[in-house]
């Protein structure tokens, strides 16, 4: 029988919280990942870790509420709610200041500029517009579109509020 899932990158043996990353209480929700120290643009952050599943057994946690679920490949995603990823904590933002990368099976978080320390880790969950109003974002950027959703659909969701506003003072 085939084994359904696998670990990534097993759990370390060093402290939870990696070199770079310090994870305490966030503004933009709940807890979140902060920069340790000055971090330069294109430094590997973090490695998003966890549990390897088919894309079968990432729709039925996903069902199930499971908002860890990253993309890997076109047959695999990582399930990254495990206590050994403290990179499960890092947020969304509509002006992120990370990126993820998916390199040789592995999900690096990148700093897309220089960092400051005690700065909040970010980057774009990039989701799609499917049941968009169900994610509210928070990040508090002046670019924020209200909702997690990916960048190339910012301009759509931003036309669809503007209709909806329209639409209430027409009535």
């Amino acid at each position: 029988m085939e084994q359904a899932t696998t670990e990534i990158n097993q759990k370390p043996d060093a402290e939870i919280e990696p070199e770079l990353v310090l994870i305490k209480i966030s503004l933009i929700h709940g807890t979140g990942a902060f920069a340790r120290r000055d971090i330069p643009k294109g430094t590997r952050v973090i490695e998003y870790i966890g549990e390897k599943i088919s894309k079968q057994e990432s729709l039925r946690r996903c069902e199930a509420d499971n908002e860890y679920i990253f993309t890997l490949n076109d047959e695999e995603d990582v399930d990254g709610k495990v206590e050994w990823n403290p990179a499960r904590f890092i947020n969304h933002s509509c002006a992120p200041n990370c990126d993820a990368e998916v390199e040789n099976g592995h999900i690096w978080i990148v700093a897309d500029r220089d960092l400051k320390e005690g700065e909040e880790l970010t980057y774009n969950y990039g989701f799609d517009l499917e049941e968009y109003k169900d994610y509210p974002c928070r990040c508090g950027s002046p670019d924020c579109v209200g909702y997690i959703v990916a960048e190339e659909f910012f301009e759509h969701v931003r036309k669809q509020e503007e209709l909806a506003r329209g639409h209430r003072i027409d009535q």
